[in-house]
């Protein structure tokens, strides 16, 4: 073979592994970390990345009411966190629009300044837990792993991973890492009334009490637990009138909004904070 087809074979060569590399999955690169204060972990076509936020929510501590207790105490452990002492990862179930979402965003509102990051991550990404520790591993940051929603069905294997990462692994968090998950259910794993049935054993299991155990212990692993409960009328109607002087509704159209609030709840099924904000919303809108 001459010189000049050995050149000419490299240059395929390259040409090749050059398109395997784009279609091969990488690991990710670190981003402009000055360019957000929260993080989306993404992975698309087998390539990860941590993009930023520019404009994440903007709702306040002081915005989420009636819930007093469970925002002392995450406050609490954050700052905590934030100072460098000993703090927990946070567990916060209940109740659907009770605030668990909006309370760890409007932390980071409260403390980016004192150098708080929220990367989201969710749920069937967990498995790139350790890849994302690597890339936050280090920096002066305080960074909080935000898994929102989260549960897990029958054969999902992503608990697996969250279980390591929480206390199972040898090299566990980085101690710059907490992890917060909200979840509508306590348990994070679905536990089935046959389970309880001491003569009947599903799929030949011999210790149905140990599978069991297998699926409170996720939820055992987070240090803080927070519990979130539906409003009652009279806070429901306090957060709808919060929410109206937020979106500048004048004192005036208050009497007719509470009758209106409370029609809105019956439609909806719920008198949940969430609600409370949609019908601001909404009443706002039409009053301009």
């Amino acid at each position: 073979m001459s010189s000049k087809e050995i050149e000419t074979l490299l240059v395929r060569a390259e040409h090749v592994l050059a398109r395997l590399e784009a279609i091969l999955p990488g690991s990710a690169s670190p981003p402009d970390w000055n360019a957000a204060d929260a993080f989306l972990w993404r992975r698309r076509h087998g390539r990860a990345c941590l993009q930023p936020v520019p404009m994440p929510s903007v709702i306040r501590l002081r915005d989420l009411r009636n819930i007093d207790e469970q925002k002392a105490r995450i406050e609490r452990n954050t700052r905590q966190f934030l100072a460098g002492r000993h703090a927990n990862n946070v567990l916060l179930t209940g109740a659907r629009g009770s605030g668990k979402s909006s309370l760890v965003k409007a932390l980071l509102n409260e403390y980016a300044g004192e150098g708080l990051r929220v990367i989201e991550i969710d749920k069937a990404d967990l498995g790139d837990l350790p890849e994302v520790m690597e890339l936050v591993a280090g920096r002066l940051e305080r960074f909080i792993l935000f898994c929102d929603d989260l549960s897990f069905e029958e054969g999902e294997i992503a608990y697996k991973a969250l279980k390591s990462a929480l206390d199972g692994s040898v090299s566990g968090l980085a101690d710059n890492v907490l992890i917060y998950a909200t979840s509508n259910r306590r348990h994070l794993m679905p536990e089935y009334h046959d389970e309880n049935r001491q003569a009947r054993h599903a799929d030949g299991e011999i210790h149905p009490a140990e599978a069991v155990e297998e699926k409170i212990s996720l939820s055992e692993r987070f240090g803080l637990w927070l519990s979130f409960y539906p409003f009652g009328q009279d806070e429901y109607l306090e957060i709808a009138a919060h929410w109206l002087k937020v979106f500048g509704v004048s004192e005036a159209y208050l009497p007719q909004a509470r009758q209106e609030a409370l029609q809105w709840a019956l439609m909806r099924g719920s008198r949940s904070g969430r609600v409370a904000w949609q019908f601001a919303r909404d009443f706002a809108g039409r009053a301009d």
